[in-house]
């Protein structure tokens, strides 16, 4: 296991470092800077301010000034936000996001997994075709599309919950949690259904069977640990683009999570923050991969010795 753990962590290291160096270049090789904007800026201050942030060195020097940063976890001052570093931005919108984010891959899982095995166990009916349109629902629809739909109809029409915004505690998660949880739910489902209904033809189900368990131990106890595989192993990366799909929901919901706040430092071209943002992100979805590789060597020893 401690081989296993070693060669997971030293991928996902090499990962964060690629995306690291891909991420700093393209953001200073794209046109436009933080400081080109329609107001005009004498060269001597323009220079000043360059040479505050470091921006008048090569391009090799800044990416090295900066590693050496992140090495000893500073991230440097925002440049939109002058008043602030880069951690305290995400130090105050983390919450928000983790809280949506934590919510949203509960509601998925829960759901999706219980569907998947209803419609595994009751083939051709009407639950089975229920999660078939919630599925085509998530997969087609994207989130940018059904969370306006659920804002006019819960908010506005029916008045159930607020547009959006924070102030309203669990009232103001619910149309931003379901939004973000659907498309997973969809996938789940699918997946769980799927690996159910393999899993209960396979040998060992059918002896569990023969030697007279009852049905609901053969489900819970045999058959649901070889068809949840899959959906753990979806669950890694699924839970890290969950966190960051809530880029565009607290966009659109004007929640006060890092997801704004990324929005905003890539339309603004600040370069500490966007790249603060994006290690955050690369961080998360190596930890929950590293963690959906633990959990799946646990639930299938083979797993470690691939």
């Amino acid at each position: 296991m401690l081989r296993f753990l070693t060669r997971r962590l030293g991928d996902g290291l090499l990962t964060l470092a690629a995306l690291v160096t891909l991420t700093f270049f393209v953001m200073r090789l794209t046109p436009g800077g933080p400081f080109s904007s329609n107001r005009k800026i004498s060269p001597d201050i323009l220079a000043n301010i360059e040479a505050t942030y470091h921006l008048d060195e090569p391009l090799l020097q800044q990416f090295l000034r900066y590693v050496w940063g992140v090495v000893r976890f500073d991230f440097g001052p925002s440049i939109r936000f002058r008043d602030y570093s880069v951690a305290d931005i995400l130090i105050t919108g983390l919450p928000y996001s983790l809280t949506i984010g934590f919510w949203a891959v509960a509601v998925a899982t829960v759901t999706g997994v219980t569907l998947g095995i209803l419609g595994a166990l009751k083939r051709n009916s009407v639950i089975d075709y229920s999660a078939g349109v919630i599925a085509v629902i998530g997969i087609a629809v994207p989130i940018f599309v059904l969370a306006p739909l659920m804002q006019v109809y819960f908010a506005l029409t029916l008045r159930w919950f607020p547009v959006g915004g924070w102030s309203e505690g669990w009232r103001s998660l619910v149309l931003p949690v379901v939004a973000l949880a659907l498309p997973n739910i969809a996938y789940i489902s699918r997946l769980t259904r799927t690996a159910m209904i393999e899993t209960l033809r396979e040998n060992y189900v059918r002896t569990a069977r023969a030697k007279g368990i009852g049905n609901r131990r053969v489900i819970w106890r045999h058959a649901l640990t070889g068809a949840i595989l899959p959906v753990v192993a979806y669950l890694g990366p699924a839970t890290a683009a969950i966190i960051t799909g809530s880029i565009v929901i607290e966009t659109i919901f004007a929640l006060p999570g890092i997801g704004r706040h990324f929005v905003d430092a890539a339309l603004n071209r600040d370069y500490p923050l966007v790249m603060g943002i994006t290690i955050l992100y690369g961080g998360f979805l190596i930890v929950f991969n590293i963690l959906a590789d633990i959990l799946r060597g646990w639930l299938d020893p083979r797993v470690r010795h691939e």
